[in-house]
């Protein structure tokens, strides 16, 4: 028999995968991936087994466990001053990129046009194709990587059903301001366009930013599924837990996918992330902190190197210019990097269509100090 053509012809590993692997083999710092390298807090996990225990172990209902539910409800609403229904509007997902997914799939038709903004990230393009839409994909500036609003206001057409607006943004660490959202709703009011925001670094933004959130505005949030990570959250990406949230029809829509692709997520985890949201919320609201301090440490270290680089806004991310160093094409430097120096990162190219004008690798600092100090010690060799 012959097998059918791929439907994604241009995806193959991802480079989150080939470094990884490229790491281990090499015995290098792992820099590329983005997960800590520390544990989830202790009371989080003791929850797990708690519940794990107690008999917490079948399915859990398709939307999600109510109380988790209400304390995503309740977190939103302390946050940016939006109570989503509980019951109608939050949806537990296997994941952000699940999410991500459900939500793409749930309104993008056969030749619909999604805009993305590049670089972007590796999830995005292959959930539109695969439901018979476009990529429309338009760089930001290179300076800043700040949207081009002009070049958005020419891209949208009667064909665009969807922008997917990424802050805090990966890999570049930029997080728009409560003046983008204007802009952003200004072009959007007199549309039918829909949003999709990926937020699942909502909690990690520095010296003194607040994240925006789509839900801060009223009027995109109307047309916006919101999605986030208790992964990213909680340092405990293996667990695979994110949410939805968008209004009650959108939210309809987005069920009738998710109950198709994963129709639950792990029970007796939901319990103890909606134990852990409401007992110590301490933990979200100081990690702007926790990790500005692990992006000053891992800047610093990095001064008296031959990279240069802005320092993150948000994100546990941080883009560097190796153009002091090499001519090489990022891909090929990235991988010399882990194979020379012992250290992994990501090529920035890879979350871009275009070619980028600048030389830029991503590097993750989610990880504790002895391994960003003998990272950089590494890094300042070369």
């Amino acid at each position: 028999m012959r097998y059918p053509e791929t439907k994604l012809p241009r995806v193959g590993t991802t480079i989150f995968t080939e470094m990884s692997q490229l790491a281990a083999i090499e015995g290098a710092i792992n820099l590329s991936q983005g997960f800590p390298d520390f544990d989830a807090p202790a009371a989080l996990r003791e929850r797990v087994a708690h519940h794990i225990g107690q008999g917490a172990n079948q399915y859990a209902p398709m939307t999600g466990v109510p109380a988790l539910r209400e304390a995503i409800a309740a977190k939103c609403e302390r946050l940016y001053g939006h109570r989503p229904c509980a019951d109608t509007e939050i949806t537990v997902t296997s994941g952000a990129t699940e999410a991500l997914f459900a939500a793409i799939a749930s309104v993008v038709r056969e030749g619909d046009e999604v805009i993305l903004f590049d670089p972007s990230y590796d999830s995005y393009e292959p959930a539109i194709e695969l439901n018979g839409g476009r990529a429309v994909r338009l760089p930001l500036n290179p300076a800043d990587f700040s949207i081009d609003w002009q070049r958005l206001a020419d891209a949208i057409g009667p064909r665009t059903r969807m922008i997917v607006v990424n802050t805090p943004h990966n890999p570049t660490g930029t997080v728009l301001s409560a003046e983008d959202l204007e802009r952003l709703a200004a072009l959007v009011r007199d549309t039918d366009i829909l949003l999709v925001g990926d937020e699942v670094y909502e909690h990690i933004v520095f010296d003194g930013r607040s994240h925006q959130s789509l839900l801060c505005h009223e009027e995109l949030a109307r047309r916006s599924f919101v999605v986030s990570s208790f992964g990213k959250t909680f340092h405990c990406t293996g667990w695979k837990v994110g949410y939805c949230v968008a209004p009650a029809p959108l939210s309809a829509e987005f069920r009738k996918v998710h109950q198709y692709l994963t129709f639950s997520t792990i029970t007796p985890v939901q319990l103890a992330l909606a134990d852990f949201l409401t007992e110590a919320p301490e933990h979200y609201l100081t990690l702007p902190d926790f990790y500005q301090a692990k992006r000053d440490l891992f800047d610093e270290l990095l001064a008296s190197s031959r990279f240069s680089f802005t320092p993150a806004a948000g994100t546990y991310f941080q883009l560097m210019d190796y153009s002091a160093i090499s001519d090489m094409p990022d891909t090929e430097f990235a991988r010399w990097l882990t194979r020379e120096a012992k250290v992994a990162a990501i090529p920035v190219s890879v979350f871009c269509q275009q070619p980028l004008e600048r030389r830029l690798v991503r590097f993750c600092f989610a990880k504790g100090e002895d391994t960003l100090r003998e990272a950089a010690q590494r890094l300042c060799s070369i």
